[in-house]
């Protein structure tokens, strides 16, 4: 039996490295392609590697380019988005997508916020999901290093100043939880889409014969609140809520 399990473990490690030198290879002959000015055969390698279940920024950022170079926005602003929700403050990640979203044919204002809650989505948006969670068990981590000497010593002022701190990092500890559940949520359970039709119109109810509200353009980003059957219900930068077709976006 215990052969049996390394022979497993064994085999799983090879399939790991194959396909990870697999992906390293592609990864290399896509950069290669792109720097050469191939963009639609850049475009082909980077999609297999994500065809085979890899992902990161890079490569959806690198996606991102290659269709913007062949000017195909919403499939550039697509892998933009992909590539923010993986690291939502990178630099050049939101300056190409700003520089992509200013060559669509909808121009839409956010609708305005408080002060306040600008604030929190720039602080909200320092990291990922994944970064937050790793934040949370460092904090975690000294949290219980505190308490164990709170706990341990016998000095007076010792035991106060790292109850103090224990305390605090405490809050920090779940503060910093709470980001990245709410970040996990948004990551993964929070649906958004970029519309990939040329023009849109978008409808009062999931009826093609209910009234016209407005009208949105490819490479437009659409939030989804609601779906039934093949309709999604939306909502835009600006506040407008309607219905459209799910075939006429594709999911971030």
């Amino acid at each position: 039996m215990k052969r049996l399990v390394l022979i497993l473990v064994l085999f799983s490690s090879i399939e790991f490295g194959f396909t990870s030198n697999l992906n390293d290879s592609i990864i290399s002959l896509a950069a290669s392609q792109y720097d050469a000015g191939l963009y639609n055969e850049a475009i082909k390698s980077y999609n297999n590697i994500l065809s085979n279940g890899f992902e990161s920024v890079e490569i959806y950022y690198n996606l991102g380019n290659a269709y913007f170079k062949m000017n195909n926005l919403p499939s550039a602003i697509l892998h933009y988005e992909k590539a923010k929700k993986l690291k939502p403050n990178d630099a050049d990640i939101n300056y190409n997508l700003n520089v992509a979203n200013t060559q669509i044919v909808d121009n839409i204002e956010d609708f305005p916020e408080l002060f306040f809650k600008n604030w929190w989505n720039s602080f909200y948006n320092m990291f990922s999901a994944n970064g937050w969670a790793k934040l949370t068990i460092g904090f975690f981590i000294l949290t219980l290093i505190f308490i164990s000497i709170y706990l341990l010593s016998n000095v007076r002022f010792i035991k106060k100043i790292f109850f103090i701190f224990g305390g605090l990092l405490l809050l920090v500890t779940l503060l910093s939880f709470t980001l990245s559940y709410q970040k996990y949520y948004y990551s993964v359970e929070q649906k958004e889409a970029i519309v990939f039709e040329a023009t849109v119109t978008i409808k009062s109810s999931p009826n093609a014969n209910s009234v016209d509200l407005f009208v949105i353009h490819e490479g437009t980003k659409v939030f989804i609140s609601d779906e039934l059957d093949d309709w999604y219900e939306i909502r835009i930068a600006n506040g407008s809520i309607g219905w459209l077709k799910k075939k006429s976006t594709q999911l971030i």
